[in-house]
Formats: structure tokens, C-alpha cells, sequence
């Protein structure tokens, strides 16, 4: 696996799953909110399976 996931997206993808899985303890509390798993999870480690199959890359090459 390698890196496929650039630093804005990353920042973006882990402060949008925090505040997806946020939703799962506050505000309206639906189960929906695990979903924000996805987005922090692939933000943290930087690789996106589907960045892979789509062919998109958005971190410097090296």
C-alpha cells in the first residue's frame, strides 16, 4: 500500500470523520454516524482503496 492520499485531503478526511463519528455521541445520535469510520480511517493511514480503482492520487509523488 501506498501513499494515494495527499495532506489537505488527509486533514479534510480526518476532520470530516471525527465529526461523523461526533454525531454518534451528540446532536442527533443515528447509527449513521459510524460511517465517519471510512473517511478517518483512510485519512489517517493516507491510502484510499477507491483512489486506487479510480486512479486518483493526491499526494506528492516521490
Amino acid at each position: 500500500m501506498s501513499c494515494n492520499v495527499g495532506g489537505i485531503d488527509r486533514a479534510l478526511r480526518i476532520i470530516i470523520g471525527l465529526a461523523l463519528v461526533a454525531i454518534v455521541f451528540v446532536g442527533p445520535q443515528t447509527p449513521w454516524g459510524w460511517l465517519g469510520l471510512i473517511p478517518l480511517i483512510t485519512g489517517l493511514i493516507g491510502f484510499c482503496p477507491l483512489y486506487t480503482l479510480l486512479g486518483v492520487k493526491t499526494c506528492k509523488s516521490s
